[in-house]
């Protein structure tokens, strides 16, 4: 009496867990969402995108045959009084079967090693982007729990708020004043770490205007939620006008509002028509050990001047 229940509950599980998978996967495109991931907006997140789905098709090859031979199997074999599926106790091989299941996972293999380091190359972070325009450079810093963005060319800075122009490679150059965070724009691409005594560089662009969204993916304690900004996409004029406009109506940034900033705890979006010079080298070096150097990945030579002359300077006072 109790044999047929638990039949169909080993059943209706799978299946009602298989149906659930797929409605959450839908449902997001249905209801008029999107996966901003596979919706890229720029040289790096399309190439990202590419590698993202080229992966997946070529491990469904593998995933999906055997998904429908596990449910075949099930089915075929089960446990019934009049199953006609044959009874074969002492089987033990099969060539056929065998040049198969391991012929097509090495050919995979293979495949995914090829493409792989065929993009890991071309997205490498602090690769120059092809372009007929120069780079805007801005320098990032991730703070508990705020960003702040930094124009060197413009001499402006920002808080969880970013500009830049569109259809123009963007170099960030990214340090931490507080734990490790991941910096991430995900229709642009990146993601990157923030590394306190670390500057990184990292390109991306944005082919089209609009506003995108921008986050820290790291945990980073109790606020590491709110850490999220928006990138506005411009167009060269609205840039310029934006600068110009944060120059004219904004405070300076001093070293004593950021050290206020540094403090932990949140912030609202906040402009600043300037900031202290080399304030970005000073986040890099702020926790050098004495006798060792920041890291710098790419970075300007600003960056690495500023690294030099703080090992010069440690190497003096320690003689």
């Amino acid at each position: 009496m109790n044999k047929k229940p638990r039949s169909l509950t080993r059943i209706i599980i799978p299946v009602v867990l298989t149906l659930v998978t797929i409605a959450l996967i839908v449902w997001p495109m249905l209801a008029g969402g999107q996966y901003v991931v596979l919706d890229p907006k720029g040289p790096i997140g399309a190439s990202q995108r590419d590698l993202i789905v080229i992966s997946t098709i070529l491990c469904a090859i593998v995933i999906v045959p055997v998904l429908i031979l596990s449910a075949v199997i099930v089915w075929r074999y089960r446990d019934k009084p009049d199953n006609k599926a044959a009874y074969e106790p002492n089987w033990a091989h099969s060539t056929k079967a065998e040049a198969i299941w391991w012929t097509v996972p090495i050919v995979i293999i293979g495949l995914l090693a090829i493409v792989t380091v065929r993009y890991t190359y071309d997205l490498e972070p602090s690769k120059p982007l092809a372009s007929e325009k120069e780079p805007i450079t801005i320098q990032v810093s991730s703070l508990d729990w705020k960003w702040l963005f930094m124009y060197p060319e413009q001499g402006i800075a920002t808080v969880n708020t970013l500009n830049i122009p569109a259809d123009r490679p963007v170099k960030f150059e990214l340090t931490a004043d507080s734990p490790m965070n991941s910096f991430w724009i995900p229709q642009l691409g990146g993601q990157i770490y923030t590394m306190s005594g670390m500057a990184m560089t990292l390109y991306l662009q944005a082919d089209h205007e609009g506003t995108y969204f921008g986050s820290g993916a790291n945990f980073t304690g109790e606020h590491f939620a709110q850490m999220r900004f928006d990138v506005n996409a411009t167009s060269d004029e609205e840039f310029d006008q934006w600068v110009a406009e944060v120059k004219q109506q904004s405070q300076p940034l001093t070293q004593e509002t950021y050290n206020t900033l540094a403090e932990p705890g949140t912030s609202n979006v906040a402009y600043y028509s300037s900031f202290p010079e080399g304030l970005f080298q000073d986040i890099v070096t702020k926790y050098v050990i004495e006798g060792t150097g920041a890291h710098n990945h790419g970075t300007s030579e600003e960056a690495s001047g500023a690294q030099e002359n703080t090992s010069t300077k440690v190497d003096k006072s320690s003689n």
